[in-house]
């Protein structure tokens, strides 16, 4: 019979869709009153593998990525997600638009140094539950030295341009897990 053990601890990061990028910025200053500083800051990308978000949040849309300095459990990531969802609804509240009409996507997620996992609010057969409906799915794996996508990852995680900055990620997540253990006495990892 296998052990139970706490799980490691995960880097927590959140991936921005808008084409206001002063939207952005006070989306991610919502984060931060609840997640602390962030420690990572991606550049702007166009958002242009899909047309999915067109509709709702309109033409011109970029993707950025935040990362939290302290790292997380990541059995909260079903609660990050329904707090983004909140942050959300309250962005839109406070500019006088309806729920239906996002003007900022927040996509939470984490990394280890084996994965990239995402959060969503949609059911699919390569998804798992976590509770309050919300489901969670591994994007990217880390194999042979970098990140690799699966056959369901999205089309722009699929794309390695993302790659470098979760690259950066994935070594500042070690370090971190590094400082904590020499905290506690033990060794680095390799």
């Amino acid at each position: 019979m296998g052990a139970i053990r706490s799980p490691s601890p995960v880097n927590l990061f959140c991936g921005l869709i808008s084409n206001d990028p002063d939207l952005m910025m006070r989306a991610v200053r919502l984060l931060e009153q609840h997640q602390g500083p962030t420690d990572a800051v991606s550049e702007l990308w166009p958002f242009d593998q899909t047309h999915y978000y067109t509709a709702e949040m309109g033409e011109g849309l970029q993707r950025q990525f935040v990362s939290f300095a302290k790292l997380i459990d990541p059995g909260q990531l079903a609660s990050i997600k329904i707090l983004t969802n909140s942050l959300e609804r309250r962005i839109n509240y406070e500019l006088g638009l309806p729920e239906d009409q996002r003007r900022v996507n927040l996509d939470p997620g984490y990394l280890t140094l084996s994965k990239v996992v995402l959060a969503t609010t949609k059911d699919y057969s390569h998804r798992l539950y976590l509770g309050s409906g919300i489901y969670a799915e591994s994007t990217l794996h880390y194999e042979s030295g970098r990140w690799v996508a699966w056959p369901w990852t999205y089309p722009d995680y699929a794309d390695t341009r993302y790659h470098a900055f979760f690259e950066h990620l994935r070594e500042q997540f070690k370090a971190k897990l590094n400082a904590r253990r020499s905290a506690r006495g033990g060794g680095d990892l390799a």
